[in-house]
């Protein structure tokens, strides 16, 4: 497993949105199963079903048990342990380029952007959260879009997900002390 760098930490495209890069082995088809199947999603982000098409439901199936054996700092105890689920709406359904789905949060909820671009034989996956409700929900998201997407790189390379939880609360400093200075 690579060792995380500056270019893995997202960055604010605007004030309630904020951007991730990955260059991951390719093909795009891969890649884009691996966001939208899900039995290869719950490997590294959760699990449940989506309806391939524009105004389909996105059903994710929280359970962070499934890929990681730490045990969850105490406010996520409870949602480690019973799962949580998230209905979402598909609104835009590219394949193999683009999905856009809704993503519950505080307040109205947000929305999550997948992109995928080929580069030779890997593929630049772009996720985009925008709509984000505060800076707390933006330092939230970020930390856990950070490890999650670490969790994906390391499955589709092989290799050992990396620790999950422990990294949780060290992202969240990170990212709060980014975004504060912005």
């Amino acid at each position: 497993m690579r060792q995380a760098d500056e270019s893995d930490f997202g960055v604010p495209t605007a004030p309630d949105e904020v951007r991730f890069e990955r260059l991951l082995p390719g093909p795009m088809e891969r890649i884009w199963s691996y966001l939208t199947e899900a039995e290869k999603r719950r490997q590294w982000l959760a699990g449940g079903e989506m309806e391939p098409r524009a105004g389909g439901s996105a059903t994710l199936l929280f359970r962070h048990s499934e890929f990681t054996d730490e045990d969850p700092p105490a406010r996520y105890r409870e949602m480690n342990e019973k799962g949580f689920v998230s209905e979402g709406k598909i609104l835009a359904w590219d394949p193999p380029r683009f999905l856009s789905m809704t993503w519950p949060g505080d307040g109205a909820g947000s929305q999550v952007e997948f992109e995928l671009f080929p580069e030779g034989e890997k593929v630049l996956l772009v996720v985009t959260h925008k709509r984000l409700a505060d800076r707390g929900e933006m330092i939230n998201v970020s930390g856990g879009w950070h490890a999650h997407l670490a969790v994906l790189e390391a499955v589709l390379e092989g290799q050992k997900s990396p620790h999950f939880w422990s990294q949780i609360a060290a992202l969240e400093a990170a990212y709060a002390a980014r975004f504060n200075q912005q």
